[in-house]
C-alpha cells in the first residue's frame, strides 16, 4: 500500500474554480522524491497535415492510461496536452513507468507510425536548473480530479526531453520485448463534436513574467477577460453539449480500441468485449435506459460535467465553443496581452472537436473525457505560440 509522499496527490485539497489556478497559496512543491514525466508526438504538425490527429491524441491519452494502470494505488497528476501528456510519479515507480512507456512507444510506432517521445526527470534535477514544480487539484467533479502545475517545471522537462532524444539521461527507450501497455479503460466512441456556436477555439496562453506572482496575474487577467467576453453572450461555451453528443454503432473510434488492445495476450477475448460493450451502450443511449451500471441519462450528464476542456501546465490550455464575434473578441485580448509584452499565445479554430475518454468506473461515475479541437487542435495552437516565443517582447513589468 502506498504511504508517505506517495500519497500526496491523492492527499491533496481540491478547488473547483478553474479561475483558482491562479491561486498560489492552492498549490503544494512536488515532493524531492518524486519525478515529472513527460510524452509527446515527434512531428505531430506533420502527422495532422496528414488527417491523423485522432491517431496523435489516442496516443497522448495511452500514455496516461498505460502510467495510471500500472499504478493503481497511487494518485496521479496528469494533464494531456493533445499531442502527448505530462504526468508525476514517485521515483520508487519510476522503473514501472519506464516499462510501460517504453510499450507505449513501441506501439505508437508500430500501429500508428507515430515517434512517441518521453522522458522521466527527477524533481530534484529540476529545482537545481532554477525552476520549481507546483501542484494544485482541480475538481471536475467528487472523484474526478485534473492536475495543474505552475513553477516552470514542465516548462524546463520538456526542453531536456526534446534535447535528450538519444535516450540518454533522461529519455525512456523502446523495449527489448514485446511487452504491451495496460490500456484498459481508454475508449473512444463519441462521434467527432459538432460546434452548436459558431467554431471551436483552441488556444494556449503563456505568461511571460519573470516571477511567479507575477504571472498568475496576468493568467488571472486573461481568465477573467475570456469570462467577461462569453458572459455577453448568453450561450454555454463548453465543447460538450447535450446537443452535440452523437454515438453511432459501429463509431469510428472503435478500431481505435481494436488497435490499443492488439498486443494483450488474450486480445480476441478483448476485442470481443469493445464490441459486445459498444452494442449494448448504443442500444442503451438510443433507448435512455440503464443496464450493468450504465445509465444513459446519468452517464451523459456525468460526462459533460467531467470533460476536460481547460487545463493548466505552466501554460494555460482551453477549447471553447464560441459564436465568431466571440472568438475574435477573445483574440483581441490576447492580442492587447502580447503587445503589452505580458503573454505569448497561440490559436486554432475548427469546426468540430474530438473527445477521447478515460473511464474507470461507472457506477462510481470515476471517468474523465479530454476534449482537444479537430485538425490540429492545441498543436496547431501550439504552432502560433512558439512563432511569438521566438520573436517574443519584452515584459515591459520586469
Amino acid at each position: 500500500m502506498p504511504g508517505g509522499s506517495e500519497d500526496f496527490y491523492r492527499n491533496l485539497k481540491g478547488f473547483a474554480e478553474f479561475r483558482d489556478v491562479t491561486d498560489l497559496s492552492l498549490f503544494r512543491p512536488l515532493p524531492d522524491d518524486w519525478c515529472i514525466v513527460l510524452a509527446d508526438i515527434k512531428g505531430s504538425t506533420k502527422a495532422i497535415e496528414e488527417g491523423r490527429y485522432k491517431d496523435v491524441n489516442m496516443m497522448g491519452a495511452a500514455c496516461i492510461t498505460a502510467v495510471i494502470n500500472v499504478l493503481p494505488e497511487i494518485g496521479i497528476p496528469y494533464v494531456f496536452g493533445g499531442d502527448g501528456a505530462t504526468l508525476a510519479v514517485p521515483a520508487s515507480a519510476a522503473p514501472a513507468v519506464k516499462r510501460v512507456l517504453g510499450a507505449a512507444r513501441a506501439l505508437s510506432g508500430n500501429r500508428f507510425g507515430l515517434d512517441l517521445r518521453a522522458g522521466i526527470v527527477p524533481v530534484g534535477d529540476v529545482r537545481a536548473m532554477g525552476a520549481d514544480v507546483l501542484v494544485a487539484k482541480f475538481q471536475l467533479t467528487p472523484g474526478n480530479a485534473m492536475a495543474v502545475f505552475t513553477g516552470g517545471g514542465v516548462q524546463t522537462v520538456d526542453a531536456l526531453i526534446k534535447a535528450d532524444e538519444g535516450g540518454g539521461r533522461y529519455g525512456i527507450p523502446l523495449p527489448e520485448d514485446d511487452a504491451a501497455p495496460d490500456l484498459e479503460g481508454l475508449s473512444c466512441r463519441w462521434e467527432p463534436l459538432t460546434s452548436c456556436n459558431g467554431t471551436m477555439m483552441s488556444m494556449l496562453v503563456l505568461a511571460t513574467g519573470e516571477r511567479d506572482a507575477e504571472k498568475a496575474v496576468t493568467y488571472r487577467e486573461v481568465i477573467d477577460g475570456i469570462a467577461a467576453i462569453l458572459k455577453a453572450d448568453p450561450k454555454s461555451a463548453s465543447p460538450v453539449s447535450a446537443e452535440n453528443m452523437v454515438l453511432k454503432w459501429p463509431s469510428r473510434g472503435l478500431r481505435y480500441e481494436r488497435v490499443m488492445a492488439a498486443g494483450s495476450p488474450n486480445r480476441l477475448r478483448q476485442w470481443l468485449w469493445i464490441y459486445f460493450t459498444s452494442i449494448v451502450q448504443f442500444f442503451l443511449e438510443k433507448t435512455d435506459r440503464s443496464a450493468g451500471g450504465y445509465d444513459a441519462p446519468v452517464y451523459r450528464a456525468e460526462l459533460r460535467a467531467n470533460s476536460d476542456f481547460r487545463r493548466f501546465d505552466d501554460t494555460l490550455r482551453m477549447i471553447l465553443d464560441c459564436p465568431l464575434h466571440v472568438a475574435d473578441a477573445i483574440e483581441t485580448l490576447f492580442a492587447r496581452l502580447h503587445d503589452e509584452g505580458r503573454i505569448a499565445y497561440g490559436v486554432h479554430r475548427s469546426g468540430e472537436a474530438l473527445m477521447t475518454c478515460l473511464v474507470f468506473s461507472l457506477t462510481q461515475g470515476e471517468h474523465v473525457h479530454f476534449v482537444d479541437g479537430s485538425d490540429g487542435g492545441f498543436a496547431m495552437a501550439a504552432v502560433g505560440l512558439k512563432e511569438q516565443l521566438r520573436g517574443a517582447k519584452p515584459n515591459r513589468s520586469s
